[in-house]
């Protein structure tokens, strides 16, 4: 195997930003899995001079093995570094819970000594399935857990989702997001403008508070917030779940979710 390390300082030396937005460029076009990579050092340097884009395949032609192996040493790295951030939000979950709840709807037990996080998207229909084994649970474990809801809108496919976040999130200011959230699940084919204002209207809101709320820029930062929570716990479907140390998905059965709370 070639010596990765000369080359890549070789890279450093020789090549500015912007060749390395052209390798960014060719990675992307060539399937390599470094996406984030490659999308900043493209954001950074947009225009691409012909002359450097022939540099880089000189040296791609000349060193492929090592330019591969240097890119699996980049995935290695970041996994090492996602576990690392995972393993301490984990920690901070177990040792300092409302550092990690923070502002989001929580429900059941005050004491936080079993604290059992649902990262949900309320146009995903496993989510929906989870939501009445979550209830169940709950059901059973009011004294015992806390549960705390986390936002993960996946608007790539569920163009409703983050409109039925939103409106979520404005229930919430006012005292009703579990019953919200019930009739979101309940009426999911039906996730639109219409039916986020007949739900604010069925549960008695403001509407002109819930509307100011749900359209305002602190809605689309916590929202977020969470989403970048999901990202640093390894979460990127929905449901996820995350109770006593353990990250799991799925439209899980209450034996499951009985079995990490330790109940059964």
């Amino acid at each position: 195997m070639v010596n990765r390390q000369p080359i890549l300082n070789q890279f450093r030396h020789q090549f500015s930003l912007r060749l390395m937005s052209v390798l960014a460029l060719l990675i992307v076009a060539f399937g390599w899995s470094t996406p984030v990579w490659a999308a900043n050092h493209l954001e950074r340097n947009d225009a691409i001079n012909p002359n450097l884009e022939k540099q880089v395949l000189q040296v791609i032609h000349q060193h492929p093995e090592a330019i591969w192996d240097s890119f699996q040493l980049y995935q290695s790295q970041q996994f090492e570094h996602q576990q690392k951030t995972q393993q301490a939000l984990l920690q901070n979950l177990k040792s300092s819970p409302q550092s990690v709840i923070e502002q989001s709807p929580v429900s059941g037990a005050t004491a936080q000594k079993i604290v059992l996080l649902e990262f949900a998207d309320f146009q995903c229909p496993y989510c929906a399935k989870a939501h009445e084994t979550v209830k169940q649970f709950m059901e059973q474990h009011q004294k015992d857990v806390t549960l705390v809801f986390k936002h993960l809108p996946l608007a790539e496919i569920h163009p409703e989702a983050i409109p039925a976040a939103k409106a979520a999130w404005a229930a919430d200011r006012q005292g009703k997001f579990w019953q919200y959230q019930d009739a979101l699940f309940a009426q999911q084919e039906q996730l639109g403008e219409a039916r986020y204002v007949a739900i604010a209207k069925t549960l008695g809101l403001d509407l002109q508070q819930f509307n100011q709320d749900r359209q305002s820029v602190t809605s689309d930062q916590l929202i977020q917030k969470d989403v970048e929570l999901a990202e640093q716990l390894g979460v990127s479907g929905t449901p996820s779940f995350v109770m006593n140390g353990t990250v799991f998905s799925g439209a899980v059965p209450l034996s499951e979710l009985n079995r990490v709370a330790g109940t059964m």
